[in-house]
Formats: C-alpha cells, sequence, structure tokens
C-alpha cells in the first residue's frame, strides 16, 4: 500500500486490501492429485487457508500467475471449476520483508539482515533507517516466532570486554537469553557479553577436528561456544576471558552441560594467560609423554587477536630440557580481519606479530564476510620450536611475564624483518 510509504510509528490498518483471486473448486478425492499438479501456482500469505472445504475443496491461486482457464486447463477438471472471488488481506497476512519494503524509503538500502540469539532479534541499522526505528522494531516483533525484544547496537565493539551499547526498538528490556548450539545449550547476558550466531558453523568445524581426550586452549573463550562443546567431547579444557561477566557464564554453562570437571576456567588479560596458564597447560600435557596425543589452541578475538602472538615467542626458553621430550607440536588457529585484501595478508599478519616466519604451516580458512572488503579468515600452524624456544619480534629485560604483559608496540606486515 502506498499510504504505508515513509510511515514512522506502526498502523497495521494501512496493509487491509482485497484481492480478486482465482478459486479452483474440486471434489475432496482429487485434492492430491490436483495439488499436485498446481503446487506452483497457489496463493501463499502468512496466516491464509489455500485449501478450505470439505467434499468440495477451495484452493485459492495466485491470480499474477493464473489469469484464465488456460492456465490450469492441463489439471483436468471442468472449465466451471474455476471461479473468482474476493478475499480480504491483512497486515497479519503479510511477511516481515513485505511490510517494510512497503514502508521504507525505496531508493535506499532496506534492512539487509538480522541475527536472532534467543528471544532477541539484534539488528545494526544503518543511519539513514535511524528515524524507522520503532517501526522496524515494531514489524520485526509481530513477525519473528519467539521474538520478544528486538535491539539496535549504536556503538561497535570498542572496549576489551567484546560487548556494546544498545537500545531496546521494541518488546522487553530482558537480555538473559538461553541458546542452543552443537548439542549444548548457552546461557548469557547478551548486554554484558560477546555472542555471534554467525559463527556456529566455525564452532562446530574447529570442535569436530579435536580428537577426543586430546587437549584444548581457548584463549578469549567468551561464554564458552568452543570450550564447553570441546570438554562435551571428551577433552581437557583450559579457557580464559578477561571479561568478569563471560567468565562467570562460561561457569555456569560447563555445569549447565555437566562438563565442569573437564573445564577449568581463568579471568585473566590473555597476554598473562598464555605467559602463565597456558604454557603450564603445555609443560604438563608434555610431561605426561604422549607423543600421539593433540594439543590445540584457538585464539577468536580477530580485530586483536595477533596482536597476542608475540607471546609464543620464546615461551619456553627457559626450559630447553624439554626439547629433548618426544611430542607432539600445539596447533594454533588465530583469527584475524583482512582489509581489501588477499587471504595471504593474514598469514602476513600473524607472521609479523609473531616475530617468526611460520616454518609448521597448516592453512588459511575464509570464515564470513564482515562487511564490505572486510572477510574474517582462520590462520592455522603448529607452534614449532624456533617459536617456543627462540625469543624474537622484540627485545626486553628484567622479568619476561610482567614486561609481556604490556607490550609496547603493535605489529603489522610492515614490520617483519
Amino acid at each position: 500500500p502506498t499510504e504505508a510509504r515513509g510511515m514512522t510509528e506502526l498502523d497495521r490498518s494501512v496493509f487491509r486490501k482485497t484481492l480478486q483471486v482465482p478459486k479452483l473448486m474440486i471434489e475432496a478425492p482429487k485434492l492430491p492429485e490436483v495439488l499436485n499438479k498446481v503446487k506452483e501456482k497457489l496463493l501463499k500469505f502468512p496466516h491464509l487457508k489455500t485449501v478450505s472445504g470439505a467434499e468440495v475443496k477451495a484452493i485459492l491461486l495466485n491470480p499474477e500467475v493464473v489469469k484464465s482457464w488456460e492456465d490450469v486447463q492441463e489439471v483436468g477438471v471442468d472449465q466451471e471449476a474455476l471461479v473468482w472471488e474476493e478475499i480480504e488481506l491483512k497486515y497479519e497476512n503479510f511477511k516481515y520483508d513485505d511490510v517494510l519494503k512497503a514502508i521504507l524509503p525505496a531508493d535506499q538500502e532496506n534492512l539487509s539482515s538480522f541475527s536472532q540469539i534467543g528471544h532477541i532479534i539484534h539488528v545494526n541499522l544503518k543511519d539513514h533507517l535511524l528515524p524507522y526505528r520503532s517501526v522496524i522494531g515494531q514489524v520485526l516483533l509481530d513477525k519473528i516466532p519467539r521474538c520478544r525484544s528486538v535491539v539496535n547496537k549504536i556503538h561497535s565493539i570498542d572496549n576489551e570486554f567484546r560487548n556494546f551499547r544498545m537500545e531496546v526498538l521494541a518488546g522487553e528490556e530482558v537480555f538473559r537469553v538461553e541458546v542452543k548450539e552443537n548439542g549444548c545449550v548457552f546461557e548469557f547476558d547478551f548486554s554484558r557479553v560477546y555472542w555471534n550466531p554467525r559463527l556456529g558453523s566455525e564452532h562446530e568445524r574447529i570442535v569436530k577436528s579435536l580428537p577426543s581426550g586430546s587437549h584444548f586452549c581457548d584463549v578469549f573463550a567468551g561464554v564458552g561456544p568452543f570450550s564447553v562443546p570441546a570438554a562435551r567431547k571428551g577433552c581437557h579444557v583450559l579457557a580464559n576471558d578477561l571479561n568478569p561477566d563471560s567468565f562467570q557464564w562460561l561457569k555456569h554453562n560447563a555445569k549447565r552441560n555437566k562438563v565442569d570437571k573437564l573445564l577449568e576456567v581463568r579471568n585473566k588479560d590473555a597476554r598473562e594467560f598464555i605467559l602463565e596458564d597456558l604454557k603450564g597447560f603445555l609443560v604438563s600435557f608434555w610431561l605426561r609423554k604422549e607423543p600421539k596425543a593433540a594439543f590445540t589452541v584457538v585464539m577468536n578475538l580477530p580485530a586483536l587477536a595477533v596482536e597476542f602472538l608475540d607471546a609464543f615467542s620464546g615461551l619456553l626458553v627457559d626450559q630447553p630440557e624439554l626439547k629433548s621430550l618426544e611430542r607432539s607440536l600445539p596447533l594454533l588457529h588465530v583469527y584475524t580481519f583482512v582489509k581489501g585484501g588477499v587471504p595471504e595478508d593474514a598469514r602476513a599478519s600473524a607472521e609479523a606479530c609473531l616475530g617468526h616466519k611460520i616454518s609448521h604451516f597448516d592453512s588459511i580458512s575464509f570464515v564470513r564476510n564482515v562487511a564490505p572488503n572486510k572477510d574474517m579468515f582462520r590462520v592455522s600452524f603448529h607452534l614449532s620450536d624456533d617459536i617456543l624456544f627462540t625469543r624474537k619480534c622484540m627485545k626486553r629485560s628484567g622479568d619476561p611475564v610482567e614486561e609481556l604483559k604490556h607490550p609496547k608496540i603493535h605489529c603489522s606486515p610492515q614490520e617483519d624483518q
């Protein structure tokens, strides 16, 4: 309806319209055969019964496809079986994208996507859509199943805890949610932690690659989308997150999924965690003398993770005797963004921040497109002895743990020597 264009407060009544539609009247026993022949011509709207009647069935057809008897004559019923009827469509009969297409400016980009986290619909509105925030929120609240809240991100993720400010566009101001992913249940306060449902396949991919009983270390664990299913698979997990809210929900989710006995949790800065906890976890793993066992590290903080790689440079320089052990090398997955470049830029960035050429390289994998000319990649490689037992990247004095907790440089590909 033209009167819907530009409305900033939802008026559902403007979506009432009458429509002349073709209707096919057939005997009930013939319904399955006829439906199979006209299935591409049915009139389909939400909350509209396409087929009605008892002994004689009425099948509503799409008037844009069926304009005369010739369009359905292959059905094999008499011409008199096709009649025309006026029906009324209401707001309830339109999908959310049809409603928004009728309301929002025709010459500008519409709402392109949203995420659903439990009962919350999360949108990221562009500036030209902000005057319509209220009507967008109400339409999504009306139309999306199980939705009780619609929120809009009003600032980018620019703090150390990876959460963002949001405004409620419609519905309840209740941010505690429950979601299911990869066979696990996660609870958290969406306003206080980071959760991205678009990463579910990546979480699953990494967890599936882990051998049961292996050791797994999650440097930026969040509420546990890698760590909890890894523990559920039987891995020995050490997980860390700086955000105290994520830390508490991580513990809660481990207990909720009955894996708290296999999952140790830390609440530290990532650099401190690598230099102390991960180091101890790796040393104890090697001292078990199981050379075929696997040890995997995940660093999923694509905006910053590579800047922590230098903590691995010379991590075990003070324990050279470990080199004589028969042991497997840790496999590290680090996530990063590439802006307008090629996948190899991700490896170059990792090597620059690491301070070493990667000698035991595994792969570069595309994860997802984040924005125009901005892609997320996973760089996978083994932490070889030339990395763990040789410190490069920067010269330091004093206690290496204390100094590496607060780096003085930010590496970039141009700094690679």
